[in-house]
């Protein structure tokens, strides 16, 4: 399979090595209490954190994902997002930023206005229709990640005829339309957690490397959720060694992006995976 690419700040970047996208959270709710920063003393020192241990994309979100959270408006949203990314940038000016959006007026605004470089939108454009037309006129990298419905109502979008079909289905047709509105890069993102029951995120697991057809990077999001905490019945405080194997074994299917909330950690299984995979080229 040849290399995959993506280009950033007008660079192209090979991920003949898998990249590590490290979480910032500046919301009070997001499931894992670790990730929560809100003081711009956290967010830089988490931001520091990142880079310090490998982390080669800081993923920046202001509006939580968990079902119980508030729903903010892109005006609420865009007022917690863009002091944090405006710091961000000060502070680290050559970071690769990706910012968690399904706003495409926020989106626009972080990339416009502070240099964001990535637009990683939960809903696949299903929640803002203008945002596949604003991320083809940025010219930004765009990760497509799969959802029914909406994150407060996800969970009771689950029933699939054909799980793993439908969900091909999905990133064709919408990989499709991204193309012909001329996005260049697109990243998939199979949604592990989002409108998926806990067999289904494990059933996804074991057909992970199928979504390489769309010759397209695969970003995988595992990173202390659910789907670990309740098969090993243990809090997300405790998921991070469930997380490493789930890391792993993703990587060995193809995964090019993990996004995480250990850096370190997954850099590790990255340097790992990368030094055994030298030796079955």
């Amino acid at each position: 399979m040849p290399t995959k690419s993506i280009c950033i700040k007008g660079k192209l970047v090979e991920l003949s090595a898998p990249l590590v996208m490290g979480i910032v959270n500046v919301t009070p709710d997001s499931f894992f209490e670790g990730s929560r920063k809100q003081t711009e003393e956290e967010i830089v020192q988490r931001c520091r954190q990142i880079v310090e241990e490998g982390g080669a994309i800081i993923d920046v979100g202001a509006q939580s994902t968990n079902p119980h959270s508030e729903w903010l408006t892109a005006p609420q949203e865009a007022a917690r997002l863009m002091p944090a990314l405006r710091l961000i940038r000060k502070e680290f000016p050559d970071a690769v930023l990706s910012v968690d959006t399904f706003y495409a007026d926020v989106a626009r605004q972080a990339v416009e206005e502070y240099g964001a470089d990535i637009i990683n939108d939960v809903s696949g454009g299903q929640i803002d229709a203008d945002m596949f037309a604003t991320a083809a006129a940025l010219n930004v990298p765009y990760i497509l990640m799969h959802m029914r419905g909406v994150p407060q109502t996800m969970q009771q979008h689950t029933d699939y005829e054909h799980f793993i079909q439908e969900l091909i289905y999905y990133f064709s047709e919408k990989k499709a339309q991204l193309d012909q509105l001329g996005v260049n890069d697109i990243i998939i993102d199979p949604g592990f957690g989002f409108s998926k029951t806990l067999n289904q995120n494990y059933e996804l697991m074991a057909y992970l490397k199928y979504f390489n057809i769309f010759d397209a990077p695969v970003l995988v999001g595992i990173s202390r959720k659910s789907m670990i905490s309740r098969l090993l019945d243990v809090s997300p405080e405790e998921s991070l060694n469930g997380t490493s194997v789930l890391h792993t074994y993703s990587l060995l299917c193809g995964a090019d992006i993990l996004r995480v909330h250990d850096v370190k950690e997954a850099v590790e299984c990255v340097r790992i995976i990368s030094k055994i995979k030298e030796f079955t080229k």
